[in-house]
């Protein structure tokens, strides 16, 4: 699941981006409303973390222009603007829920949970091809019929490629989605996860389009 946080201040936005790791999460975040904007536009999140006093430009304003470009990810307002006016302006700006600074991580968790679950982004989902089958909710893989292990990082590169099977993806195309922007990644770090999937797969089922990126061989294994 990758997530967005939006917010200026630089111990909060800190201490969300940590724990929101360790629950799991890809987290990207940015400290004003117009990068907030330029990087929805370019990134497809699952929701968002977004704070209402931003600057350069304020979160509701981010947030309606979100929505009326059709913009589908999950919104948790988190302010401390505590009163009934904001909390409705939020929620009819188009907002899914509101949270009130400062607030106990553990509830956060709970409401983001919450909401994945509402937009149907937690629901089992099983993604088959040429006999692997990932299991999106438990994080079960399985090849011909086997169970096998796949770490966090190998689990999502197969996602990746799973979401257009036979089309090339390039190597920061495949980062980009397994990583956060804060993670340090190494040069040859996409290629020892293919080569330790290709160890569990075969050496055909990844192919490599070389200068270009990588493919999943498709049903006649080509």
């Amino acid at each position: 699941m990758k997530l967005l946080v939006i917010e200026d201040d630089l111990m909060i936005g800190e201490s969300l981006v940590e724990g929101l790791q360790k629950e799991g999460y890809q987290v990207n975040w940015v400290t004003d409303g117009l990068a907030a904007e330029a990087t929805l536009a370019n990134t497809d999140y699952q929701l968002v973390l977004l704070d209402l006093g931003l600057p350069k430009k304020q979160g509701l304003d981010v947030l309606s222009r979100y929505r009326q470009n059709k913009g589908s990810a999950a919104i948790l307002i988190i302010t401390a603007r505590d009163a009934t006016f904001d909390r409705i302006k939020g929620l009819d700006t188009g907002a899914d829920d509101y949270l009130v600074k400062p607030f106990d991580l553990d509830e956060l968790y709970a409401r983001i949970r919450a909401l994945l679950r509402r937009c149907h982004l937690l629901q089992e989902t099983v993604l088959s091809h040429c006999g692997l089958s990932l299991n999106t909710s438990t994080h079960e893989a399985f090849f011909q019929g086997n169970e096998i292990h796949l770490s966090l990082n190998e689990f999502n590169l197969m996602l990746a490629l799973l979401d257009t099977p036979g089309k090339v993806i390039s190597k920061a195309k495949l980062e980009q989605k397994i990583y956060g922007w804060d993670e340090d990644i190494e040069s040859n770090t996409i290629e020892v996860y293919i080569h330790m999937l290709r160890k569990k797969l075969g050496a055909e089922f990844i192919k490599n389009v070389r200068g270009v990126g990588y493919k999943l061989m498709n049903d006649l294994g080509k």
